[in-house]
Formats: structure tokens, sequence, C-alpha cells
């Protein structure tokens, strides 16, 4: 069983990946508009997809909370910005790399 954990920080609209307390990696994302929010709370990895299409990206990391996920994007310029409908968007080679080393059950946690 993996020590893994996500740790979403909407504010400074970066993710990072833990094993244990040891942080892994920083990543840059895109977080949900002001009319759409990216909910706060504690979630998991509940599905994986491999290559969803279209606005999804290369990746997609299906979170507990129905309709709502980490992806990549086809649009990178978003990476950043408050955009999204509540996803939380990647540059596609970064949720390639996330999508690698995270299983389904994976915690996330997300942080106003």
């Amino acid at each position: 069983m993996s020590s893994r954990l996500i740790r979403i920080h909407k504010d400074r609209r970066q993710l990072e990946l833990y094993e244990g307390n040891v942080l892994l990696r920083r990543f840059p994302i895109a977080v949900g508009k002001a009319s759409t929010p990216t909910p706060v709370g504690r979630f998991s990895i509940a599905e994986k997809r491999l290559d969803p299409g279209g606005v999804f990206g290369s990746r997609w990391l299906g979170l507990s909370k129905p309709g709502y996920g980490i992806h990549g994007t086809s649009d990178p310029s978003s990476i950043g910005k408050a955009i999204s409908k509540g996803c939380i968007r990647m540059y596609n080679y970064h949720v390639e790399e996330l999508f690698r080393n995270v299983e389904v059950g994976t915690p996330v946690i997300i942080e106003p």
C-alpha cells in the first residue's frame, strides 16, 4: 500500500505529491473560476483514464467527488489561472507523470 498523498493549494495554484511527509514533486495547475469553483476538502482518486480526449488532455484522474478530477489540458495557456469548471488542470506532460505515480485510492486534499 502506497503512502502517497496529493495536496492541492488553490490559492497558489499548485499541486504537491508526497510520499509520507516527504514532498516528491510540485506542479503548477489551473483551478475553477469563481462561478464554478474547485471544491475544498478530502477526496481520493476514484478512477484513472488514459487519453480521455478533448479538453481533458492526455490523462484523467477522477476524484471521489463525482464530476471532478485532475486532468491534462488542450489549452496549456490556462495553467496558473482560475479558469476551469471546477477541475484541476495540469500540463499534459505533468499529468502523465502524476498518473504514473499514483494509484486509485490515493488521498487528495484540496485547500483554499
